[in-house]
């Protein structure tokens, strides 16, 4: 079985239509609610095309061989930075009733990951919150955690080994449930666009949680880092050495690493490979967000880039159990399934 740990949700129009209002009226007309059937949210699933793809969401999973999916918001859409905070509630409350729906019409086919109404330079109150109601009312496995609630606009989130994020940390300790680091928009288009920000800030979150006392303070905590984990594995060598003028009295930075978990959206063959052996195998969820940036279509080989599975299961320096391990093994024990 093939398990994508990282999938976003393809609601029906209305979702957008309902965050629309919001912003325009500011939440002067309060703050009234996403009216969809069944039948519309598994059109938006089976039927309608995706956009950017030339099928829809449950067709690509399909083509890709994907049985189970988890799926969150979609994070660009999450607007964490606007004001009044309660827009930012409201709208991630909304998206995660859509989530919880969806993956009730469809038990076997998706799991759901909640996303956190984390208002920008506000305390987490609200996200813990929402995280106990996505998990104890809805259902969902999981959650989105947002290492920049200020979407890029200047100003900065405190890192996090920082004890701003420790009521989250305890939270997802006490569900059991893990933390999926991903960014949402960005307010700098031109310079840093928001996939590229999504990068930029995975790497920057990863380095704050190796170098903290997260770990020591919450040793059951679960974080899985999005997109390979940014360009850390990529620059290791760089952290490796750093750290080894300390050594051996604090650990080298590679075994921190092994605190976290890290999803496998990465669309080329040498991406792929040098996460798993950076990271280690047991280490690494098969994830490929599909659909989503890489639903495009390959000239060189006609299949979309998100079908990355095919190039894991061909890795002749890869064991059988390691390959499991990734494409089912290590969700199952992260998300409980």
């Amino acid at each position: 079985m093939i398990i994508d740990c990282h999938g976003h949700v393809s609601p029906p129009a209305q979702l957008w239509t309902y965050k629309a209002g919001l912003v325009s009226h500011r939440g002067a007309h309060g703050r009234g609610g996403v009216h969809v059937s069944d039948a519309e949210i598994r059109d938006a699933v089976e039927n309608k095309r995706f956009e950017g793809g030339d099928k829809s969401h449950m067709a690509f999973l399909d083509e890709v061989g994907t049985d189970m999916q988890c799926i969150s918001p979609r994070p660009f859409q999450m607007m964490t930075s606007e004001k009044p905070s309660k827009l930012v509630q409201w709208f991630t409350e909304e998206t995660n009733n859509i989530i919880s729906r969806q993956i009730k019409l469809y038990p076997n086919r998706f799991i759901g990951v909640a996303g956190l109404p984390q208002a920008c330079g506000e305390p987490l109150d609200m996200a813990v919150k929402e995280l106990d109601r996505a998990v104890n009312e809805l259902g969902l496995k999981g959650c989105l955690v947002n290492p920049d609630p200020y979407e890029n606009n200047g100003q900065k989130a405190p890192p996090m080994g920082d004890r701003y994020w420790y009521p989250l940390y305890e939270k997802l300790c006490e569900l059991d449930v893990p933390g999926h680091i991903h960014a949402t928009g960005s307010h700098n288009p031109e310079r840093e666009p928001y996939t590229l920000h999504f990068i930029n800030e995975e790497t920057t979150a990863v380095y704050g949680l190796v170098n903290s006392n997260v770990f020591r303070d919450f040793p059951k905590l679960k974080m899985i880092i999005s997109h390979g984990g940014g360009a850390i594995p990529y620059q290791i060598g760089r952290f490796e050495s750093a750290s080894a003028r300390n050594a051996p009295a604090v650990p080298l930075f590679s075994e921190r690493l092994k605190n976290l978990y890290f999803d496998t959206v990465l669309y080329s063959q040498g991406a792929l490979e040098l996460l798993i052996k950076t990271v280690g195998a047991d280490r690494c969820l098969f994830g490929a967000e599909c659909p989503g940036v890489g639903a495009a279509r390959n000239p060189a080989t006609g299949k979309t880039y998100d079908d990355i599975a095919p190039l894991i299961k061909k890795f002749e320096w890869l064991p059988d159990a390691d390959k499991h391990a990734i494409l089912e093994g290590n969700a199952r024990k992260v998300f409980k399934l």
